[in-house]
């Protein structure tokens, strides 16, 4: 799978791509450090993912305001995305579902629990039906 990951954090981003190396998978991770560069990613003609992981707070355009302008394009609004973050709002979790999520995960302190999660998540996405765009 492609993966776009949009997250400002250099040891999130560490992380996740010890995961994936761990993993032992072929994913092609994307990243991007907040959301008016996923946007241009999005927009720069390339393939576009097969899915987003996002965390929501970010400098210059938060996870919400990205996925508000991810949801109100045509083509784009398909592409599932899940929120990984640190937030435990409520009021966080429900707008993120209001506007269109494929899914909300926590990120827990302990790393292993972190690998457990993230190989939960694209274990379901490998074997579920994604729209090509």
């Amino acid at each position: 799978m492609n993966i776009l990951f949009i997250e400002d954090d250099k040891i999130e981003t560490m992380k996740l791509m010890r995961t994936v190396s761990k993993m032992g998978t072929k994913h092609n991770i994307i990243e991007a450090k907040n959301g008016e560069e996923a946007l241009k990613v999005l927009n720069s003609g390339n393939e576009l993912p097969d899915l987003i992981l996002l965390d929501l707070h970010m400098p210059k355009m938060s996870g919400i305001e990205f996925l508000r302008a991810l949801k109100s394009d045509d083509i784009m609004k398909y592409l599932p995305t899940i929120i990984l973050t640190t937030s435990e709002n409520r009021a966080d979790l429900l707008e993120c579902y209001k506007i269109g999520i494929s899914g909300y995960v926590l990120k827990p302190l302990k790393y292993e629990d972190y690998e457990y999660k993230l190989k939960k998540v694209f274990d379901y996405w490998e074997v579920n039906e994604l729209v090509r765009v």
